[in-house]
């Protein structure tokens, strides 16, 4: 089983993520688990690439476009057209599982 399969069975089974664990990775968490605003409280206020990159990923799935691509710029990312949501959580969930080691 890999980091990403644990991350979301971890979703799946529990009530709120790890306190210790990164504030994007519980980003990703809040909101797969659907509680958007709060992923967003958390995704707004870190100003990397990374959290833009998660920012960006929270509009276009509320559906403000617009705001996704500005977001998508500042994290130095192609705005996801081509990739489901669910695609581009895994990829994101991924690439900050990568980032922060093994959950």
């Amino acid at each position: 089983m890999n980091d990403l399969e644990n991350f979301t069975k971890h979703i799946a089974n529990e009530e709120r993520p790890d306190d210790s664990w990164p504030d994007l990775v519980q980003s990703l968490w809040w909101v797969k688990k659907g509680n958007w605003e709060k992923a967003h409280l958390i995704a707004q206020e870190i100003a990397t690439k990374h959290g833009s990159w998660v920012h960006a990923y929270l509009h276009r799935l509320e559906g403000d476009s617009g705001n996704a691509a500005y977001w998508y710029q500042l994290a130095g990312k192609s705005a996801k057209t081509n990739q489901s949501l669910e695609e581009e959580w895994n990829e994101i969930s991924q690439a900050m599982l990568n980032l922060n080691g093994s959950l």
